[in-house]
């Protein structure tokens, strides 16, 4: 396969936008090496599927070992992978503690740092994160600490890599949705949802996609958060 060809490597992506991102970045012409706990192989050979947890650091080790070995590059690295769970914060297990820094933290610690590793020789890369916007503005009623706790960081660090690898050809930008359309949502919660947003809708896949693309291909926008949530992270409404 020609070196030229550029490549993404795609964290939680079996299903939803994941598994969306997969689909757009191939279309755009990129290889992809695609991650999930659980992902069924690909019949397109520009895809490689590599499972495991990226929380551990061998798996996040394979993946880029991979698609080093495979495709010879890392263009870009979508920082998808990630739990989400919601409960009074008095109510939250260690258990529940320990899983979400492992996936949302840890994942993004392992991959990102072999990745912008491979990145830095070539002086050339982009790394996204999907966070969400609660980390600007919670919601009454939507007890969700521990996603603003461990998403939050990854606003923080988004900016802080920007300007480490601004003079480097890497930038870092992340999205922060509102609450999507996915399979994590079941249609009878769907009514209560769209009412947690301005718009009065949630937001589709497709928004979540369109944004990743965009930041791909904004070449001089870098540390940037950018909130596809229905006008949430606007205030109160």
């Amino acid at each position: 396969m020609s070196n030229e060809q550029k490549v993404a490597i795609i964290t939680g992506a079996s299903q939803g936008i994941g598994a969306a991102l997969v689909a757009a970045y191939r279309k755009n012409g990129y290889a992809v090496v695609a991650n999930s706990r659980s992902i069924k192989p690909s019949s397109d050979p520009s895809v490689v599927v590599v499972d495991g947890d990226v929380g551990d650091r061998a798996v996040a080790e394979r993946i880029v070992k991979t698609t080093m070995e495979r495709f010879g590059r890392i263009d870009t690295l979508v920082n998808n992978a990630g739990i989400f769970i919601a409960k009074p914060f008095t109510d939250y297990t260690v258990e529940d503690f320990r899983n979400a820094m492992a996936v949302n933290v840890e994942g993004f610690f392992h991959i990102s740092q072999l990745a912008a590793a491979e990145m830095l020789k070539r002086k050339s890369g982009h790394i996204v994160q999907i966070t969400t916007t609660l980390v600007d503005q919670p919601i009454a009623g939507v007890s969700a600490s521990l996603a603003s706790l461990t998403k939050g960081g990854l606003d923080a660090v988004t900016r802080a890599l920007a300007i480490e690898y601004a003079k480097s050809g890497i930038r870092v930008n992340a999205v922060a949705p509102g609450i999507i359309k996915t399979p994590m949502h079941a249609p009878e919660t769907h009514e209560f949802l769209a009412a947690l947003h301005p718009v009065g809708h949630m937001g589709d896949i497709a928004d979540i996609v369109d944004a990743v693309l965009y930041l791909e291909q904004a070449g001089f926008v870098t540390g940037e958060t950018l909130h596809v949530d229905g006008g949430q992270h606007a205030g109160r409404w």
